[in-house]
């Protein structure tokens, strides 16, 4: 209790499946990483299910919002205790009436982001997801965190899920935020969607570079930057990810930018 909530919510979060995957560093099975940190997740939220509870109810807002670094670090832990609480039984509608109580953007997107990735083609997260695209559908950068947040959904469905988005009518190839936070997002923070072990993250990522390139040869350079790290995969995967980066390396009148990042990747 004497420490910031700030740092308990810092001290709460378990590293990033990517941070993970560079400490392994070869052989790289994003699956199993993502199922083995899952499985970590659910044992701490399970063993601290009451503490975790009666801290998240303590640290509800009573007052009004307040942009100042005491009620943001409240705000950041319980939005973190929420995540583990979402695991739990009821865990889905524990996050919507989070949701729907909500009275500030930061509380409604940690919860559309909870509902999203702990309870993906739930109820509760197509009604948020409808919702969240309702109040905030006008503000661009409100909505790059909508984009954000679906790309980001952990498993194998997400390809098909960004490539349905990318034809929704708030997104354009030709708008470079837009561009970042589905396909940048897709292709940099979600290790089990874009790392498929099919390869069909890597197909769609090479096809969506080559078409980005079109109209900025630089963005598309910075997109194929999320490959990089190709060699450290398991041997399947690696062989996948090479074949996109050929795809990519072998396409007619490629820019300068873009041939310069894929031959160093390849090199």
């Amino acid at each position: 209790e004497t420490l910031e909530p700030a740092y308990r919510a810092l001290a709460l979060a378990l590293p990033g499946e990517a941070d993970i995957a560079r400490d392994i560093g070869r052989n790289i099975d994003p699956d199993a990483i993502y199922t083995a940190r899952e499985a970590l997740a659910l044992a701490i939220g399970t063993a601290n299910r009451d503490a975790f509870s009666g801290l998240y109810l303590s640290l509800a807002d009573r007052e009004a919002f307040s942009p100042d670094a005491a009620s943001a670090g409240r705000r950041a832990l319980r939005n973190t205790l929420l995540d583990y609480l979402a695991l739990q039984p009821g865990g889905a509608a524990l996050a919507a009436r989070h949701f729907q109580s909500a009275t500030n953007m930061t509380d409604r997107a940690a919860a559309l982001a909870v509902l999203a990735h702990r309870h993906h083609g739930s109820p509760e997260a197509i009604e948020a997801l409808a919702a969240f695209e309702t109040i905030y559908g006008s503000d661009p950068l409100v909505m790059d965190k909508w984009f954000q947040i679906q790309a980001s959904v952990p498993g194998p469905q997400t390809v098909d899920t960004v490539r349905v988005l990318t034809s929704h009518p708030a997104f354009s190839m030709g708008n470079p935020n837009r561009v970042r936070s589905l396909i940048g997002t897709f292709s940099s923070a979600n290790q089990t969607g874009f790392h498929r072990a099919d390869g069909e993250g890597y197909r769609f990522f090479a096809q969506t570079v080559l078409e980005v390139e079109k109209r900025n040869p630089q963005v598309a350079a910075r997109l194929a930057t999320a490959l990089r790290s190709w060699r450290s995969l398991e041997p399947s995967r690696q062989a996948k990810a090479r074949e996109a980066l050929l795809s990519i390396a072998n396409a007619e009148n490629l820019s300068a930018d873009l041939r310069d990042i894929v031959e160093r990747t390849l090199a």
